[in-house]
């Protein structure tokens, strides 16, 4: 049998990852802005039909919460017979995973990096999931210590095949409610989310659409990964989109990734959070991860595209108004 990392997921795999979000209380289907090119000057200019998927929106601000839920459903057998679940988390996923243990009466543990807001590390232990926070680079091996050890579960945050398919609900979505896109544009970071989308866009019979997963220039490890033709690790990842900036891609997500989409397109962490303001204004509150694809749409990083139908994900709104407030004057303010 061929290792994980060598399947691809298949169109009923994202089918039964549909139902099982269908079934489940916790995720939404998430609302499309259509014909909203008019919002951003340089893309009106391009005759452009643009359509934005608000996945910021879901239940826990981010699409993380399908990937939870598709896993979970999957360990039941497992978790059954008691075993406790870990994951490595500075974020979304954390908060997914925390939320859908709690309602499940499912405990865990989520490792952090120290690096983290303590507003973060507080928001997951008030759902009942405990912290350990750890120098990034003890990140995997603290997760390793406690599954030899104490016999823990580890749900990888993306290098997960139940990810990947639950993250291919979102595209289905996209296509019942914008027949035939031309081009689907998706914030990139391990890759879960952009290769469940491209397979299942591909899948479904879209072959004419073009799908590219958007990265940070500070974070490029899907880039560097599809240039070296295997998942990379990178030495150093530093961008303002913390959640596009995993240190390596998973392996499952590339193969993915370099089977379903068209390529990467990089933006840089200027573009992001100028997007990010500019989404602001047009009434739409959305992290820097969130708003990766949207800066390569707003900032002209797509070949093609003008007379085109494109659908951007919006992939996540968690930003308070202080982290908003100390994220746009840097960028922003007159020069």
């Amino acid at each position: 049998m061929a290792a994980e990392e060598d399947q691809l997921v298949t169109l009923d795999d994202v089918f039964e990852a549909q139902q099982v979000l269908a079934d489940d209380s916790l995720t939404l289907r998430t609302p499309v802005l259509k014909h909203v090119q008019t919002f951003f000057t340089s893309v009106h200019q391009q005759n452009i039909d643009l359509y934005l998927k608000l996945e910021n929106m879901q239940t826990m601000g981010s699409f993380k919460i399908r990937g939870v839920t598709n896993q979970m459903k999957k360990l039941v057998p497992k978790i059954a017979s008691g075993q406790k679940l870990i994951t490595i988390s500075a974020g979304n996923y954390g908060k997914s995973f925390a939320f859908a243990l709690k309602s499940r009466g499912i405990p865990g543990i989520c490792i952090m990096p120290d690096s983290v807001p303590f507003s973060r590390v507080q928001l997951i232990r008030d759902l009942g999931v405990e912290v350990e926070q750890v120098p990034t680079i003890q990140l995997q091996s603290t997760v390793d210590r406690y599954v030899t050890e104490q016999g823990y579960l580890y749900c990888h945050p993306f290098n997960s095949t139940p990810c990947v398919a639950a993250y291919g609900s979102i595209a289905l979505e996209i296509l019942e409610d914008v027949p035939n896109p031309d081009i689907v544009l998706v914030p990139c970071g391990g890759g879960a989310l952009t290769a469940g989308v491209a397979a299942a866009i591909k899948l479904s019979g879209q072959s004419q659409c073009r799908v590219y997963g958007v990265e940070p220039e500070q974070a490029a490890s899907m880039f560097e990964s599809f240039k070296a033709g295997h998942a990379v690790t990178l030495p150093t990842t530093k961008s303002v989109a913390a959640g596009l900036s995993p240190p390596y891609a998973g392996t499952i997500t590339y193969n993915h990734c370099k089977h379903f989409t068209e390529g990467i397109l990089l933006v840089t962490d200027e573009e992001i959070v100028k997007t990010v303001d500019a989404l602001y204004r047009r009434g739409l509150v959305v992290e820097p991860s969130g708003a990766a694809a949207m800066a390569a749409m707003i900032y002209g990083k797509i070949p093609d595209v003008q007379n085109k139908k494109v659908v951007v994900l919006i992939s996540g709104g968690n930003i308070t108004p202080e982290e908003m407030n100390q994220l746009l004057p840097d960028f922003t303010k007159p020069k």
